[in-house]
């Protein structure tokens, strides 16, 4: 017999929206995951809000939203919205009822200084990291280190030199929203240019053959076990960065954890013997893939650059032994860990103007890759 559809709408009905989710779907687990973390902040939520006018969107509620933005690689934030308000499994996620009306996506903006002042975003991927440390998911002594570029919001167009007037103040004109710029024969540097749209992007290239873009640097520590992420932070774009994002991310993982690192391993951007000498004195022995270059003489060296030399020689003495060929073999784990930020999570690209909310949403898609990851070795 064939069916028809109803023209006339339904007055009333009922929706069971638990039922309407399948029972192996893999947000049920992560749901559990989060909604434990997420009440073991609520005295740091109390504190970020005041006892007194109307109620605001819960912050766990944007938490969770955002979380839900990385793990489906939703392009912006009033998609995000859009979603919520008409997939019910997104609507459950938040434990938002089917009548619910949706927050607006202004409501991320308005929030996003909060979250920053207080730090719920780095409090939550803390909370993360702890519950994988407790339940051993995490090495205590095997770490690896790396930088990736995240292009900015910003296009070329807008690096423009530092004394240049703006046009647009000089006429009332029609002027092209995106008018023909002709660099040829232009010298660009970051010391004679900024962008207008995004003053903290630097043109940089990862490497020879590259292109330079307006970018900023990302970096990740990682542990050599799992491959879990454990410390995150946005830098600029420069050449000594990755090194000096490197021995912050230490310092903090030690500050947190309690705990000092024995080996760091690394690819051959971070061969540089103060970044040696500086791991050495923290008592962690380098594990970093050397470029061709052979070290000189210590002998015949000026004496402030003999130290680094010696430890450049210590470092390729290291390179026979077991550890460093493990070290390098592992370290392909947080390649992993960029290629599922930058693929998924959709950070090959920035969606804000501002290093600090370009850190933030660092920090809540390497919590969604830990998660991930948790929910695949230790079910909940």
């Amino acid at each position: 017999m064939r069916g028809r559809k109803q023209d006339q709408a339904q007055l009333f009905f009922v929706i069971d929206v638990e039922s309407r989710i399948r029972k192996d779907h893999p947000l049920r687990g992560l749901k559990r995951r989060i909604d434990g973390i997420l009440a073991s902040m609520d005295a740091s939520f109390s504190r970020a809000y005041s006892r007194t006018g109307r109620p605001s969107v819960p912050p766990e509620r944007l938490l969770k939203a955002l979380l839900l933005m990385a793990l489906y690689s939703i392009r912006s934030e009033r998609q995000l919205v859009e979603r919520i308000d008409t997939d019910l499994l997104f609507r459950w996620f938040l434990d938002l009822n089917p009548e619910d009306s949706v927050f607006d996506a202004t409501v991320f903006t308005h929030n996003r200084a909060r979250l920053d002042e207080q730090g719920l975003t780095g409090e939550f991927f803390d909370a993360v990291v702890k519950q994988a440390v407790e339940q051993g998911l995490c090495s205590d002594d095997h770490f690896s280190v790396d930088g990736t570029m995240i292009e900015s919001f910003a296009s070329i167009k807008s690096f423009r030199p530092r004394n240049e007037q703006d046009d647009n103040q000089d006429s009332n004109s029609f002027k092209s929203r995106n008018p023909e710029v002709d660099f040829h024969g232009e010298k660009r540097s970051n010391k004679t240019h900024v962008s207008r749209t995004d003053p903290e992007a630097m043109l940089y290239r990862k490497g020879p053959g590259k292109p330079a873009l307006l970018s900023h640097l990302g970096h990740l520590l990682s542990e050599n076990r799992h491959g879990l992420i454990m410390e995150t932070l946005v830098t600029a774009a420069n050449g000594t960065a990755e090194r000096e994002a490197a021995l912050e991310m230490i310092d903090n993982y030690r500050t947190k954890r309690g705990r000092d690192p024995q080996t760091a391993g690394a690819d051959k951007g971070y061969d540089s013997g103060d970044f040696y000498l500086e791991l050495e004195g923290r008592g962690i022995e380098p594990h970093v893939a050397m470029t061709a270059q052979q070290p000189a003489d210590p002998e015949t060296a000026r004496a402030d650059r003999k130290a680094g030399i010696e430890a450049r020689l210590r470092m390729q003495a290291r390179q026979t032994t077991v550890g460093y060929q493990v070290s390098q073999r592992v370290r392909k784990k947080v390649e992993e860990c960029f290629g599922w930020l930058k693929t998924i999570a959709g950070l090959d690209r920035s969606r804000w103007v501002g290093r600090w909310k370009l850190q933030q949403y660092l920090e809540i898609s390497s919590a969604a890759y830990n998660l991930i990851r948790m929910q695949k070795l230790k079910p909940t």
